[in-house]
């Protein structure tokens, strides 16, 4: 099966991003083809053979992946499966990608993989990074109902049957977004502890414009994909998990701004999913109310 990656950066992780590619490039098997999009900023020096995209602005992360798709074609049909990758991880073993390869052809259920991310000091797992609810052992590999944003792999398939990450969520959440219209479309997801990228143990809340982003795209979301009976009950649920973690003042009112915004604003096409998969995604131990 051909292997592409996907790699969007801001420019600003040169080092990072050349030992990423270096990474790629040592993967067993047939050469993975790699494109790097420069989200709004020049691309730094890449090796030959590595495809580049400049934007003129920063399209947020899926509005730059989906370039890098289509630099694959249409719907990225000129591979069967994409990497995505950030521009600060690595991929810590060779077989990463022959691995996909197996996965994809064993099953023709499988749409994505989730890859494990870990410390490249410490090897810990962050909970976070376990798409699922049960996160205590982050080496059980399981199916899910999401996974993360920069560190998957994707049949291009999926693209081309639902189409891809929601360029208006800028950030946060487009990834549950498209998990939940490849699990209504039939595909499946699986979170793989063996294949490992390494990426620095982070906080989301570095970003200036999380707590808005979360809020309003948790919104989005839920107008986008879900029945109507659960939307007020998956947007009450959040809000009350929200309140329970205690955010700063500061923090509260970016998030009830962006909350509001996401019942203020265009939020995109609603194609609210099926209740077999609502019953499919409780089956899978996360009911789309959490």
């Amino acid at each position: 099966m051909r292997v592409g990656a996907v790699i969007i950066t801001m420019g600003n992780r040169p080092d990072e991003l050349r030992a990423l590619l270096d990474s790629v490039a040592k993967q067993d098997g047939d050469r993975v083809e790699v494109v790097v999009v420069g989200n709004g900023s020049p691309v730094p020096d890449v090796p030959e053979g590595v495809r580049t995209v400049e934007l003129p602005e920063n399209l947020g992360i899926p509005g730059g992946r989906n370039v890098g798709i289509e630099t694959f074609g249409p719907s990225g049909r000129d591979v069967d499966i994409l990497l995505f990758l950030d521009d600060d991880g690595l991929l810590a073993h060779h077989d990463t990608a022959e691995l996909c390869r197996q996965a994809f052809a064993a099953d023709p259920e499988l749409g994505i993989i989730s890859f494990r991310i870990a410390d490249p000091d410490t090897g810990v797992t962050q909970r976070r990074h376990v798409p699922r609810l049960r996160a205590a052992d982050p080496m059980r590999s399981s199916r899910v109902t999401t996974f993360l944003g920069g560190a998957n792999a994707v049949r291009t398939q999926v693209f081309a049957e639902v189409g891809g990450l929601p360029d208006e969520f800028f950030y946060a959440h487009e990834e549950t977004d498209l998990a939940w219209r490849a699990l209504d479309a039939g595909w499946m997801i699986d979170y793989r502890s063996d294949m490992v990228l390494f990426h620095p143990t982070t906080a989301p809340s570095r970003h200036a414009v999380y707590h808005r982003m979360v809020a309003r795209n948790r919104v989005w979301l839920a107008r986008r994909n879900l029945p109507a009976p659960l939307v007020p009950v998956y947007l009450g649920v959040w809000m009350l998990l929200t309140l329970l973690r205690r955010p700063s003042r500061s923090a509260l009112k970016a998030w009830f701004g962006g909350f509001r915004e996401g019942w203020t604003t265009p939020c995109g096409p609603r194609r609210p999913m099926r209740w077999r998969t609502v019953w499919r995604l409780t089956r899978l131990g996360r009911p789309p109310v959490i």
